[in-house]
């Protein structure tokens, strides 16, 4: 069977290349937008991930606020900062790198965070506002799937869609988006009874599931559309997701790769959220 391959690289161009116009439109009518990125400590894929949303900045036209703090900063100190962005006027995004160091509570974090500059989609108001069809920002990784198949013209409503993993950055927020888009939706996690069955109904498969290479040919339909979310590298130190691609693929009618899939999207979607933001500030 032949299988279309979901370009997750060139499809995250495109929206940033939206954004960029979006950007420039504003600059013209005296409206800059600024991202504020705090980093705790100096965790290496961290440290990637702050770097490439600087690039992404600086390629859409807007301004990147850059906070590296030390290991040890303390709980209060990060809040501090938070709350001095939050007053802010000239920020229009702030977002936390996680994970954060073992001795700062995340979910105070992220709820510290003034809603509307909540550009990551994390804030509990956000995922409620997701939750009840309200506007707000939504997760960046979720929203960024449901471009890449919107954009490849794979209709979602009336499918059979199926998530794997129930995580709050991920699982969740997707088994919404898809809802939105009236597929009808199952979520799967470790506790599901005979995983196969369920995953071999899925006309959509989306695996955010955290184990390489876990989803292999035989939990997939002929013909099924399947979204690896995960990221690791192998024993040859390569980088594969959460699906085996080479015995997966042969039964797809359409599936994207790691890396080159879901990945470019999640930054995409942060530049296309600062944007939004505009509106909201």
């Amino acid at each position: 069977m032949s299988y279309q391959i979901i370009d997750g690289k060139a499809i995250s161009e495109q929206i940033k290349e939206e954004c960029r116009k979006k950007v420039a439109a504003y600059k013209e009518k005296g409206i800059e937008i600024t991202l504020a990125v705090i980093q705790v400590g100096a965790d290496p894929a961290s440290s990637v991930y702050v770097r490439n949303k600087k690039r992404a900045c600086e390629f859409c036209g807007m301004t990147s606020l850059s906070y590296e703090l030390p290991e040890e900063t303390t709980h209060e100190e990060l809040l501090t900062l938070i709350r001095k962005l939050n007053a802010d006027d000239k920020v229009n995004g702030i977002l936390v790198q996680l994970p954060l160091p073992k001795h700062i509570d995340e979910d105070l974090v992220i709820q510290a965070i003034d809603p509307k500059k909540d550009v990551d989609g994390f804030h509990p108001q956000s995922v409620g506002a997701l939750c009840i069809g309200q506007p707000g920002f939504v997760s960046c990784t979720p929203a960024g799937i449901i471009e890449l198949l919107k954009r490849s013209n794979i209709e979602i409503a009336g499918k059979e869609c199926v998530v794997i993993g129930r995580s709050n950055i991920v699982g969740k927020p997707m088994a919404l988006l898809l809802l939105r888009e009236n597929g009808t939706v199952t979520v799967c996690h470790s506790r599901t009874k005979d995983l196969k069955e369920v995953t071999k109904r899925a006309d959509i498969l989306i695996v955010a599931i955290g184990k390489p290479k876990f989803i292999t040919g035989d939990y997939v339909k002929e013909g099924a559309v399947v979204i690896d979310v995960g990221i690791h590298r192998n024993e040859d130190n390569k980088l594969c997701g959460d699906v085996d691609f080479e015995s997966v693929a042969e039964k797809t009618s359409a599936i994207t790769p790691v890396p080159g899939g879901v990945g470019p999207m999640t930054i995409a979607m942060l530049m296309h959220n600062c944007v939004g933001s505009v509106e909201l500030i």
